[in-house]
């Protein structure tokens, strides 16, 4: 049984920049273009490691192509729409020598990812839905997460979400997020967004407020490794030490994405908690040793993109 993933797919300009970026001239930066999107990174990965999965988006017809040819090359069965009026999504993402990231966005063609992309066929073969957050954002990605969230809990499908970005939870709206989506049992922030989410000052305390409320949490801590709680208890801890992560971090970009697939993948696999924590902490820190969100060695030339 498969996992479906809802979520953006957007075209990545990854600048690396060694020296802070100097306001009004310019600042030298290695730039690369890649395949990312916080949905589509997560359903590439989760092919990565094993998982059969199938992602829904939308795309614009200026990189629709390119996209789709690299979830294919991942693995990932693509169910994309091309959209006629918008571009394909994209994120410019400065990434200082620690590997942190500042993003500039335009959501381009996945503001339009709606009630219209969906059929209940998606869910055929399925055991488990995950959602991006910044589905949520825009209101017909809201309506489709109502409709998925409804057929997913009609044929007894688990949900998972991922709150995707602390700045858009602000806007959305804490209550009304945690109102929309409490038909899942899984949710997966990082730290940041636990805190904000529960108003809890130190990440177990939010995990486990979390749990309560979803039934399992997963908190995300970068390098310091991920905390799964359910039920309103701790079970699992993972760290860096134990799971020998990757001393140096090049980019940070889809590490999120990476352990929300690993974990899941390690899950649908009927791997134990711990297990699944680890698997979800070893993706992540894979994803950080290179440039771009997305599994190693699996990208299509830039050449092939259209401009």
């Amino acid at each position: 049984m498969g996992l479906l993933v809802i979520g953006d797919l957007v075209t990545d300009v990854v600048a690396l920049h060694r020296d802070p970026v100097q306001r009004g001239t310019d600042t030298t930066a290695d730039i690369v273009v890649r395949p990312g999107g916080s949905g589509a990174n997560t359903a590439a990965w989760a092919a990565h490691l094993g998982a059969d999965t199938r992602l829904l988006a939308r795309a614009g017809s200026d990189t629709a192509t390119w996209h789709i040819t690299e979830l294919k090359r991942a693995g990932v069965h693509p169910h994309v729409t091309v959209d006629p009026t918008l571009p394909t999504a994209v994120v410019i993402a400065l990434v200082d020598p620690t590997g942190e990231r500042s993003m500039v966005t335009n959501r381009g063609a996945s503001r339009n990812l709606g009630p219209d992309d969906w059929s209940d066929d998606l869910l055929d073969g399925v055991r488990h839905l995950h959602l991006s957050a910044y589905t949520l954002f825009a209101d017909p990605g809201l309506a489709l997460a109502r409709l998925a969230f409804q057929a997913a809990t009609g044929r007894g499908v688990s949900i998972s979400i991922d709150p995707a970005s602390t700045r858009f939870l602000r806007d959305f709206g804490v209550a009304r997020f945690l109102r929309e989506t409490a038909e899942a049992s899984i949710v997966i922030p990082n730290r940041d967004e636990a805190l904000l989410l529960t108003g809890e000052t130190e990440p177990e305390a939010a995990a486990i407020a979390l749990s309560g409320r979803y039934g399992t949490a997963v908190v995300k801590l970068g390098a310091y490794g991920a905390l799964l709680a359910e039920h309103g208890t701790i079970v699992s801890r993972a760290t860096h030490r134990e799971l020998t992560m990757l001393d140096t971090t090049i980019d940070s970009t889809g590490a999120g994405d990476a352990f929300a697939a690993g974990f899941l993948a390690a899950r649908l696999a009927g791997s134990p908690a711990r297990e699944c924590v680890e698997a979800g902490c070893r993706a992540g820190a894979e994803a950080v040793g290179g440039v771009g969100g997305r599994p190693p060695g699996r990208s299509v030339p830039t050449e092939a993109l259209p401009y």
